[in-house]
């Protein structure tokens, strides 16, 4: 029992950074990242015994937390509104790379939840369309129309090279 503990332990705290990464990405917010790790690390934990010893907990873990993030999705009946000035405006540095920070993210949020988790996936999670069927529970075709509508709206609301060189951000 104390070896288990001591596993789970130990997988928790080297997972738990990779993990909420890909729940603020999802998320958007971090309290809710912080939320959606906890709870998957929870359904992680009561699966243990299965999972550490004779599966991938890592990828039990993920699992459970884009399916976790999907049924939020389905049970929140609120919709969110997103502005296009940030309330905050951090301070850029000298090569622009906060800036470009700050566009991916305003963009990222701009796209519909499930266009978010699709992009997360592909993209930031590097997840075949097969892997990201599954986990999402879509087919495949309907991954692919879903990344090729997120990729055009991608590309229709972030700035161009040219406009973050010059300051000029659209």
């Amino acid at each position: 029992m104390d070896r288990q503990r001591s596993d789970f332990e130990e997988f928790a705290i080297a997972c738990t950074p990779a993990l909420l990464r890909s729940a603020y990405l999802l998320t958007g917010d971090r309290h809710l990242a912080e939320d959606l790790v906890q709870s998957a690390l929870a359904r992680t934990h009561r699966a243990w015994k299965r999972v550490g010893r004779d599966g991938n907990p890592q990828a039990y873990t993920r699992k459970t937390m884009y399916h976790l993030q999907v049924s939020w999705w389905r049970r929140r009946k609120v919709p969110e509104s997103l502005t296009d000035i940030p309330v905050e405006r951090p301070v850029a540095d000298a090569t622009g790379e906060v800036d470009l920070k700050v566009s991916l993210r305003a963009a990222l949020f701009q796209l519909s939840r499930r266009h978010r988790a699709v992009v997360v996936l592909r993209y930031f999670e590097d997840r075949s369309v097969a892997q990201t069927a599954e986990i999402l529970g879509r087919s495949e075709g309907t991954v692919k129309t879903q990344t090729l509508r997120a990729l055009s709206k991608l590309r229709s609301v972030l700035p161009t090279p040219f406009e973050l060189t010059n300051g000029a951000t659209s």
